[in-house]
C-alpha cells in the first residue's frame, strides 16, 4: 500500500511540473486575460464537465481553446494545479471563488477541501458570503455552520457590508437563508405548533431565534431585508444595554446598526461612564457618516464629557478635519472650553493637526484663548515645535 501512494505521489508531482513546462499541451485556456496551457488528456480524465466537452462535437473541441468567462485568470490558474496535482491549495482568500469553479467543473473533492476551510475561518465579516455560497453550490456542512454562525451572531451579520452585498448581488438566496436564521429546527417545529395555542407567541422563541419576518413591518428600502428584526432584537434588550450598545456602535462608525438601535429607542443622548456619548465617540474616532447619522438623529453637538470636552474638542484632538467640519457646519461652538480652558483649537495645536486647525480657524476659532494654564494655541505649538501650526497661528 505504501509503494502504490508513493507511486500516485510521484505521478502527482510529474503532472504538475508537466503543467508548468507546457510541453505537448493540446488545450489553451483563457479565463480573462489568463492564457494557460493544460493537456486535454488530463482534464478529460479529472472533470467530467471537460470530459463531456472534449467528447461531443463542441468549438472547444474542434479548436483546442477553452474560453472561460465566469472564474478568474488566479482561480483558474489553481484550478488547473489541483488537477495536475490532486493538492489543494492553501490559499484561505481565494476558497469562495475557488469553491465555486470546482462545483462548476465537478471536482468534488477539491469543493470539499474549500467548503472546510470556509468553515474554519468564518467570522461577522464573511458569514454571509459562505451561507450564500453554501446554498447556491450545495453545501451541507458548510450551510450549517454557516447558518448556526449567524443565528449565533445576528445582529452583527446582519449589518456588516458583506451582507448588504449579498442581498443585492444574490437575493434569492438571502431570502432562503433569511428563512432559515428564522425557522426553528424541525425537530421542535411540530411541537411549538401544537403548544401554540397554550404558550403566547413572544414565548415560543428563544434567545436564538427570530420572529416570523412575515410578522414584522417593512423598513425603508436603504436598510439589509433583516432591518426590521435587527429593530426588533434591540428592542427586547434592557434600555441600559441599548444605550451601550449605541455608544460602540458610534466608536465602530456601525452606520447600519446605529440606524438599528436608534430605531428601536436607544437614547442617542446617553453616556458612558465618562459621559461620552456616541456623538463624542464616533467625532473621536473620525467616522463621518455616523457622526451625520447621529445629528440626523438629535445628538446634541455640543454635549459635554466629564471633562466637559465636546465632540469637536475630540475630533480636533485627533486630527479629524473633516468631522471637525461637519460639526461646525452643524453649529458646534468652537470656542467651548473643557476642564482645563481649552478650546477645540488649543487640542488641535497641541497634538499638531493643522488641517483640524485650519477648519476651526475659518468658522471663527479664536487663536488667541487662554486656557487654565494661560497658554494660547500659539503658545502650545511652540512647546511642541509645531512648525506649520506656529506659522498658521501667529
Amino acid at each position: 500500500m505504501e509503494s502504490v501512494k508513493k507511486v500516485k505521489e510521484t505521478l502527482a508531482v510529474d503532472l504538475g511540473a508537466l503543467l508548468d513546462a507546457g510541453d505537448g499541451a493540446m488545450v489553451t485556456v483563457v479565463a480573462g486575460e489568463t492564457r494557460l496551457a493544460a493537456h486535454r488528456a488530463v482534464l478529460v480524465a479529472r472533470s467530467p464537465v471537460f470530459q463531456a466537452m472534449f467528447h461531443h462535437d463542441t468549438l472547444e473541441a474542434s479548436s483546442g481553446q477553452v474560453a472561460v468567462t465566469d472564474v478568474e485568470g488566479p482561480v483558474m490558474r489553481q484550478l488547473l494545479a489541483y488537477m495536475y496535482t490532486l493538492q489543494a491549495p492553501q490559499l484561505s482568500g481565494m476558497a469562495p471563488q475557488l469553491l465555486a469553479a470546482a462545483d462548476k467543473y465537478g471536482l468534488s473533492d477539491l469543493k470539499d477541501v474549500c467548503e472546510q476551510q470556509m468553515a474554519e475561518q468564518l467570522d461577522v465579516e464573511n458569514a454571509a458570503t459562505a451561507a450564500v455560497l453554501a446554498l447556491r453550490h450545495s453545501c451541507p456542512t458548510l450551510r450549517q455552520v454557516a447558518v448556526a454562525f449567524i443565528k449565533a451572531h445576528k445582529y452583527q451579520v446582519v449589518m456588516t457590508q458583506d451582507w448588504a452585498d449579498a442581498t443585492v448581488s444574490h437575493p434569492l438566496s438571502v431570502v432562503e437563508l433569511t428563512r432559515l436564521i428564522v425557522e426553528p429546527p424541525a425537530e421542535t417545529r411540530a411541537s411549538a405548533t401544537t403548544e401554540s395555542r397554550l404558550i403566547p407567541d413572544t414565548q415560543l422563541y428563544g434567545d436564538d431565534d427570530w420572529p416570523d419576518p412575515a410578522a414584522v413591518p417593512t423598513a425603508s428600502r436603504r436598510f439589509p431585508p433583516l432591518f426590521d428584526i435587527a429593530v426588533l432584537y434591540y428592542r427586547s434588550l434592557p434600555g441600559l444595554q441599548r444605550d451601550r450598545n449605541l455608544i460602540q456602535a458610534g466608536e465602530e462608525g456601525a452606520v447600519e446598526k446605529l440606524e438599528a438601535l436608534l430605531a428601536a429607542g436607544a437614547d442617542v443622548s446617553a453616556g458612558d461612564e465618562q459621559r461620552l456619548t456616541a456623538l463624542h465617540c464616533a467625532a473621536r474616532e473620525g467616522h463621518v457618516r455616523a457622526v451625520n447619522c447621529l445629528l440626523e438623529h438629535g445628538a446634541e453637538v455640543d454635549a459635554r464629557s466629564n471633562l466637559e470636552n465636546t465632540p469637536l474638542h475630540l475630533a480636533a484632538w485627533k486630527g479629524h478635519a473633516a468631522v471637525v467640519r461637519l460639526l461646525l457646519a452643524s453649529s458646534a461652538d468652537p470656542n467651548a472650553t473643557n476642564r482645563f480652558g481649552k478650546t477645540p483649537l488649543h487640542r488641535a495645536a497641541l497634538d499638531g493637526h493643522a488641517g483640524a486647525a485650519a477648519v476651526l480657524l475659518e468658522s471663527g476659532a479664536n487663536r488667541r484663548a487662554i486656557d487654565n494654564t494661560g497658554d494660547t494655541p500659539l503658545d502650545l505649538a511652540r512647546q511642541n515645535y509645531q512648525l506649520e501650526l506656529i506659522d498658521m497661528l501667529t
